[in-house]
């Protein structure tokens, strides 16, 4: 409390301090509340890597997608305003577990080494992880990736983890793995030849191909995953009011109508 620089009337300050002594007791459940999350208790801030569409992306310099959709619907929700923080995939929970955002939504898939961490939501999405290669490639389906070659991976993600495994565990060794910080700079390795395929989601997948000649997705799937939304291990309440808004998307439509806007079925 700042010191009154006025002479003031033994009565008056005597009310300034009843004033200020109602305010720290029942009066002060906003400053409480201020004090334990600040700005955070009316804004949802959201951890993502904008480079994964259709999931999450940049564009005319705003991140949109399915999950800043589904995000800003469990906000909506939630009473809250939601905020989009852009980072490399693999800050992503240790910005979570230091409080510097409050979920993450990144086409995330709930593994063992992430549950160390971070407590995930229900799931909203199902993704699927394949491999693209060049047209003449000689690489016909997983199993050929254990023959000496180098696989590309955007890195952090269920693909790097996945496929830098031990071939005992069902990967192909770390050894054989490039790991890039987004899916179009290991989609560029393809290109150039650094790599010999790329290991990503699907729908990515898709809007790579589309987007560089000469590259296809080989029509065997690699895994199949379901995505959810990471939160603090501690953070319970926010937890169950996610499922919670996330129960009610599905529900009334929401959720399918948002990831039927960005996924056409085929």
């Amino acid at each position: 409390m700042k010191l009154k620089r006025i002479i003031a009337l033994a009565a008056a300050a005597a009310m300034v301090f009843s004033l200020a002594a109602c305010g720290s007791n029942g009066g002060n459940a906003q400053g409480s509340a201020e004090a334990e999350g600040g700005a955070e208790k009316d804004t949802l801030i959201m951890a993502t890597n904008a480079a994964f569409p259709p999931y999450e992306y940049v564009e005319d310099n705003e991140i949109v997608g399915i999950d800043a959709e589904i995000a800003g619907a469990i906000a909506e929700d939630l009473g809250m305003t939601l905020q989009i923080d852009d980072m490399e995939f693999d800050s992503i929970i240790p910005a979570i577990t230091t409080g510097k955002a409050d979920i993450g939504v990144a086409g995330m898939t709930v593994t063992e080494d992430r549950l160390q961490n971070v407590a995930f939501s229900d799931s909203y999405a199902t993704g699927v992880q394949v491999i693209i290669v060049p047209e003449d490639s000689d690489i016909t389906s997983p199993d050929d990736l254990a023959n000496d070659k180098m696989i590309g991976v955007q890195q952090g993600t269920t693909g790097h983890i996945y496929c830098a495994d031990t071939p005992e565990n069902g990967g192909f060794g770390e050894e054989h793995v490039s790991a890039f910080p987004n899916g179009a700079s290991a989609v560029e390795a393809l290109k150039s030849g650094k790599v010999d395929c790329v290991v990503i989601d699907n729908e990515p997948a898709k809007a790579f191909v589309e987007q560089n000649e000469g590259l296809k997705i080989l029509d065997t799937e690699f895994v199949v995953e379901d995505y959810a939304i990471a939160v603090a291990k501690d953070n319970d309440e926010l937890l169950e009011k996610i499922n919670a808004s996330l129960a009610k998307l599905k529900e009334d439509g929401t959720l399918q109508q948002i990831i039927d806007k960005y996924i056409t079925a085929e």
